[in-house]
């Protein structure tokens, strides 16, 4: 298990991570979500060893991370901005890792070097963006790491590589009980991936849950009603969002659609139908019940 306890880390006057605590499950997906500068790369910098903190404390099965080289080969980050040796090409780059890293597969490293279609003999400085993004996350898969740090994985990829690497991650999980940290700004991004989600805020967890259970909570109905209802008949379900056009009836509401539904039924609506919510629509009628206006935290 990651254990986040009361992390503290600042940059001369500014303050990137005020007492963030957070836990994240061996074997799991976890989201980070925030916007541009809420500590989601310190974080990840902390946690892979690159920084100490200021106050609190990190650790990975209860063990701290920082100076820890026995720890930190069980740990690989792929950096939003990407480093290579300068010239270097994939496999001198790989020859670098195999070096490093006890878990290094160089059988893993032919079959993704087959997968992407990047020439590992050419020199990385050579590469577009998205290339280089890939060329990365084939160094970064072929170490087998046990926990693999993604800032901002999915930059600059097209969709087809995007769903390459989440059936890559997702098998890692599900054969080596890998455990995934990615980072985002975008919540669409991460959707399909992750079984955990958190939301730093202004260097704080603000909100973190199991996605399933996120989107369980909540359902977005339609309905028409003869006549036309007024949202104080609807005292049995606790409405977050309400909308109506004429007879046609839009609102969010908290709860199972099912048993949303099975009460609406006592109204003899012409038509309901319940609606699924994206994460990003969870996470607005989330922050707003805990106090925060998603107007000023936006994402991409």
């Amino acid at each position: 298990m990651i254990c986040a306890d009361k992390l503290v880390k600042r940059f001369e006057d500014k303050t990137a991570l005020e007492q963030m605590s957070a836990s994240i499950e061996k074997g799991s997906v976890y989201g980070l979500v925030g916007t541009n500068g809420s500590g989601k790369s310190t974080f990840l910098r902390l946690l892979a060893g690159v920084y100490y903190p200021d106050e609190g404390a990190i650790t990975i099965e209860g063990q701290p991370v920082f100076e820890n080289s026995r720890l930190k080969d069980r740990i690989f980050f792929v950096a939003d901005d990407l480093f290579f040796f300068p010239q270097s090409t994939m496999n001198q780059m790989a020859d670098f890792y195999a070096s490093l890293y006890g878990g290094w597969s160089w059988e893993r490293y032919k079959k993704l070097c087959s997968i992407f279609p990047i020439d590992p003999k050419h020199r990385i400085n050579t590469f577009s963006k998205g290339m280089q993004r890939q060329a990365a996350l084939v160094l970064g898969l072929s170490v087998q790491a046990d926990y693999l740090l993604l800032d901002e994985a999915f930059d600059g990829l097209d969709p087809v590589m995007r769903g390459a690497v989440r059936r890559l991650l997702a098998d890692d999980v599900a054969k080596r009980q890998a455990t995934v940290i990615i980072t985002s700004h975008n919540l669409r991004e991460l959707e399909d991936l992750c079984d955990h989600v958190g939301l730093l805020h202004q260097g704080r967890i603000i909100f973190t849950s199991e996605l399933d259970e996120l989107k369980l909570g909540f359902c977005k109905v339609q309905a028409a009603f003869r006549p036309a209802r007024e949202v104080t008949d609807f005292t049995g379900i606790t409405i977050m969002q309400y909308e109506q056009r004429g007879s046609l009836l839009s609102m969010v509401v908290r709860g199972n659609s099912q048993e949303v539904l099975q009460y609406l039924q006592q109204f003899d609506p012409v038509f309901a139908e319940a609606l699924p919510l994206t994460l990003e629509e969870v996470f607005v009628h989330e922050m707003e019940a805990v106090g925060y206006d998603y107007n000023n935290i936006i994402f991409g």
